[in-house]
């Protein structure tokens, strides 16, 4: 295969990303936005482009990436809240313009990172498979990360593939954990006696994943893919296991539900109303996580790409948590 982009190689997962391919001897070029983690990239040897991707991507992309084979698109804003043009820009534009410069490169495998957020509603669901009907978009991210994935799709000549990978968490985990254990500086919410479950993925396997997309032949072209942990674990274990490696004390607070629920749409829209539209402290979305139980079914994945989840719950955490991450995740909490 020849060269491959990875997008979003600042970010936690498009790091470990460019750092498995170049192991494995892959030709690689990132790309990202961050100044002080594409620098990092470039310490370590990797040819690193700083480029907007929002913009048009001309002559002059071309000549700055290379001569590509595959392009691994990880960038995205990905928030629970914030201004739709904001994620417009990130999620629908950006792969737009990546998907015309990859037809035009003659790029033969395009692997999309989405995420299962564009499946999400406000009820349980488990074992959701790829070709569910999808319901009405519960956030602004949710509804362009389903937008991005229709550009994608519909390029046939460029061996399209979607992951969704669940939850993803690690050592320099900037998102997921770091925000569980600042929520849990105070009481979490309880909500349905406990009933909320869900499957996080350790970056090792989406990882993994992501390799096996590369590698697949025309047969997943088209194709998309759920990805997770496979294991569909109670919320209130993993906020007290994750809480208890952190040295956090996690307390719960038993609430009603559907109060809660009026009270953050609330806050949403207040925050609909003020400059920049910040995040309010908490969101619908937030609180669902914390309410429902949600499942991947991951089986099509194991049937077509020959992939599956490898790194357990426990396992993750010790990965996550132990004496060699632990340094990279305190870094990637107090970032967060």
């Amino acid at each position: 295969m020849r060269r491959v982009l990875v997008t979003g190689a600042s970010g936690f997962l498009g790091a470990h990303i460019v750092a498995r391919l170049a192991a494995d001897g892959m030709q690689v070029v990132a790309q990202g936005r961050d100044v002080g983690r594409c620098a990092a990239l470039e310490a370590e040897g990797h040819a690193v482009v700083r480029r907007d991707l929002s913009q048009p991507l001309d002559a002059d992309a071309g000549a700055a990436f290379g001569e590509l084979g595959a392009i691994v698109h990880c960038a995205a804003l990905s928030a629970p809240f914030g201004r739709l043009a904001d994620f417009q820009a990130a999620n629908v534009t950006a792969t737009r313009n990546l998907v015309d410069f990859a037809h035009r490169q003659g790029v033969r495998r395009f692997v999309q990172i989405s995420s299962p957020s564009v499946c999400f509603a406000f009820r349980d669901q488990l074992g959701v498979p790829e070709d569910m009907a999808l319901p009405e978009p519960v956030n602004a991210y949710a509804l362009t990360k389903r937008q991005g994935e229709e550009i994608v799709l519909a390029a046939s000549g460029i061996g399209p593939v979607i992951l969704r990978p669940r939850g993803i968490y690690g050592a320099g985990d900037r998102a997921l954990l770091p925000r569980l254990l600042a929520a849990a500086r105070r009481p979490l919410p309880l909500f349905r006696d406990g009933q909320a479950r869900i499957d996080l993925t350790h970056v090792d396997d989406v990882v993994e994943a992501v390799v096996a997309a590369l590698e697949a032949g025309s047969s997943a072209d088209g194709q998309i893919f759920n990805v997770s942990g496979g294991e569909v674990l109670p919320v209130r274990r993993i906020a007290e296991t994750a809480c208890a490696r952190a040295g956090v004390a996690a307390r719960w607070r038993k609430m009603p539900l559907w109060p809660a629920m009026l009270a953050a749409g609330a806050m949403e829209a207040v925050a609909l109303r003020l400059p920049g539209r910040p995040e309010p402290p908490v969101t619908r979305y937030g609180l669902g996580l914390f309410a429902y139980a949600q499942s991947l079914d991951i089986s099509k994945a194991a049937r077509m790409l020959g992939w599956a989840p490898k790194v357990s719950f426990e396992e993750g955490l010790d990965r996550t948590f132990g004496k060699a991450a632990e340094s990279r995740f305190a870094a990637g909490r107090a970032a967060a």
